[in-house]
């Protein structure tokens, strides 16, 4: 791969804000000045490189921001990116600042993004893995996953507290609205006696036998994980198909949502995070465009932009089968 002559990069997030997209801001940044590149940071995403939101960014303005969940440079989702005008601005705004290269910082969408600016414009570009549904191939683990799974953790224990007081069938939903990647892990860790996956399809027959078992056993109480894309349409709407089946025990629907998005990032996110975003700019400077820096077997790796969405990224399923043992 031949290097290419880059003067100034730019750095901005996209889509759903995940925590570590900070560090991987602080990474990106320190390491071009590092290699004596200037740059800019693009506030708001697509959205921001047509609105022309840029802002030059140093070693300083980075300082203090690695203990902080969402993203100094905001995000946002950009309709006007779509359309082919929208797109004609934004590259000319790139241009006017004299940006050489992007490193692009977020989740499937953000990588569509920027392999159309890759394809239609010719711009080099390095995706950085940020979403906390991990949901991308490429990379074993993405940005703000090991958070948001802690998150949801420490709250599903003290739901498991009440739960245990009252006789209580709690349906807990986390995201993961295509992936159960969330949902397997913190059903595990939380000792779910079911738990609900888009990759692993349960009707509600099954549902019912299941907790039936469950409740015949010993417990006093219950605890599922629902992914918010899993088949039963959610943790409120399978409440509502169980109502009749579990009178002795009160049913009650906790949807942590944003809950999982935001807090400080874990010492393991803050270190992925640092890794990916530096890797990013060296994959740029050595010549590499329109890939994903990301991690697989404990190494860094590169994988083509459109790999990383056109490829279905499998859940573990010896986890999955781990849980209904250990449940």
């Amino acid at each position: 791969m031949t290097a290419r002559k880059i003067n100034r990069i730019a750095v901005f997030t996209s889509g759903g804000d995940a925590p570590g997209m900070n560090a991987a801001i602080r990474a990106a940044v320190r390491t071009a000045t590092k290699n004596d590149l200037g740059v800019m940071g693009v506030r708001f995403g697509y959205q921001g490189m047509i609105d022309d939101d840029f802002i030059e960014m140093h070693h300083h303005s980075v300082s203090n921001i690695l203990q902080h969940g969402g993203t100094i440079l905001k995000s946002a989702r950009s309709e006007d990116f779509r359309k082919a005008e929208g797109r004609k601005k934004a590259v000319e705004n790139l241009r006017k600042h004299n940006i050489d290269a992007i490193v692009a910082i977020g989740g499937d969408g953000t990588f569509r993004g920027a392999t159309v600016l890759h394809d239609e414009y010719g711009f080099p570009v390095v995706g950085v893995p940020g979403t906390i549904d991990n949901d991308l191939f490429g990379t074993d683990e993405t940005i703000g996953y090991d958070t948001a799974l802690n998150t949801a953790m420490e709250a599903i224990d003290k739901i498991r507290d009440t739960a245990d007081a009252h006789d209580r069938l709690f349906l807990v939903e986390v995201m993961g609205r295509e992936a159960g990647f969330i949902a397997l892990e913190t059903g595990i860790a939380t000792g779910a006696e079911l738990i609900l996956l888009p990759e692993a399809v349960k009707k509600i027959d099954y549902i019912r036998d299941s907790l039936n078992k469950v409740f015949k056993v010993q417990r006093r109480s219950s605890l599922v994980i629902v992914a918010e894309g899993d088949e039963t349409g959610g943790a409120l709407s399978l409440a509502e198909k169980l109502k009749d089946d579990f009178g002795k025990y009160e049913m009650r629907v906790c949807v942590l949502g944003h809950l999982q998005r935001g807090g400080s990032p874990t010492s393991h996110d803050r270190v992925l995070a640092g890794r990916l975003g530096s890797a990013a700019v060296q994959a740029l400077l050595n010549g590499h465009t329109s890939v994903m820096a990301g991690v697989l077997n404990h190494k860094n790796a590169l994988t083509p932009m459109h790999k990383t969405w056109s490829e279905k990224k499998s859940i573990d399923f010896e986890l999955l089968e781990l849980a209904q043992v250990i449940r």
